[in-house]
């Protein structure tokens, strides 16, 4: 199978890259480093340094056979400061590539999709005929990613899947920068002898995600017989921790500042993913962090 990773030397993107090369794929990587890591990127892919909306990436669909859209302008912070170029990115760019993988015979797009979509609501689990209501450009740009992908599905003869990833962590998380998840941020302050800076209460609550899962239902995603009709589908391990709890388990001294806009708590019904797909998440994110911070000397 020929794969076309977008993102291919961010966080998620080059995690994926990695593993279809293992399983014998030829991946072609597109990345315009803006965020990504040249030395994330596997020698073994093709490499195009290029936009996702830019015309010239069409060059990289060659003879590909399954789509991988990892590719965005991450984090809802920062698409709140500067919502017109995030949706340059992340709808424009969407759109961009699902016509250029319609256009070159593409059979399958994958598209990563993100539980912010579902906004802040009472109702716990999050399943996917829940009413959406994004707080942020962010959600709503990755939202509309969702209803390309459908639409492509029934008006250009492409096969789709969105993912509704719920907070990624894991190998080659981010440790500085706008796109830094929380746990980047406290274990980068621990590292620099800083008390971890909590937003708010503390009592905020995420579905954490161990990105190894990530990969694995994007792979399930491009195979499954069950799935190509825009279907989205939520990928969250099915249990939550409070920010306050990633802190104990990072350790040291804690401060407080102002809250932010972001949903109080989220928390995925995988029931779905399960079913259509064949997937279950495997990681313990207490274990993981225990090798995380012996890692990282902290």
């Amino acid at each position: 199978m020929k794969c076309l990773v977008t993102g291919g030397a961010g966080f998620i993107g080059s995690n994926l890259v990695d593993e279809l090369i293992k399983r014998g794929h030829q991946v072609v990587i597109i990345d315009n480093l803006s965020t990504g890591k040249r030395e994330n990127i596997n020698p073994k892919a093709l490499f195009y340094e290029v936009d996702i909306e830019s015309p010239n990436a069409a060059e990289a669909f060659n003879g590909v056979d399954v789509v991988f859209h990892t590719a965005a302008r991450a984090r809802v912070q920062p698409s709140i400061e500067d919502p017109i170029s995030f949706n340059k990115t992340n709808v424009e760019g969407t759109l961009n590539m699902l016509k250029m993988a319609a256009d070159n015979g593409v059979t399958r797009f994958v598209y990563s999709a993100s539980s912010s979509a579902y906004g802040s609501t009472d109702k716990l689990p999050q399943q996917e005929s829940d009413p959406t209501d994004p707080l942020s450009p962010y959600g709503v740009q990755k939202l509309v990613g969702e209803l390309y992908c459908t639409m492509f599905a029934h008006v250009y003869d492409i096969e789709t899947v969105s993912l509704r990833y719920f907070n990624i962590y894991g190998e080659r998380q981010s440790l500085e920068g706008a796109y830094c998840l929380v746990m980047g941020v406290f274990a980068r302050q621990r590292m620099q002898g800083l008390p971890l800076t909590i937003n708010g209460d503390g009592e905020q609550s995420r579905d954490f995600t161990y990105v190894g899962d990530a990969v694995n239902a994007n792979i399930l995603a491009a195979t499954s017989p069950n799935v190509g009709k825009g279907e989205v589908i939520n990928i969250g391990n099915g249990d939550n921790r409070s920010v306050n709890q990633i802190a104990a388990m990072i350790g040291g001294e804690t401060v407080h500042g102002p809250a932010v806009v972001e949903p109080n708590s989220t928390l995925a019904d995988n029931a779905k993913a399960r079913e259509l797909l064949g997937w279950a998440p495997t990681m313990v994110i207490e274990d993981w962090v225990e090798k995380y911070k012996e890692e990282l000397g902290i």
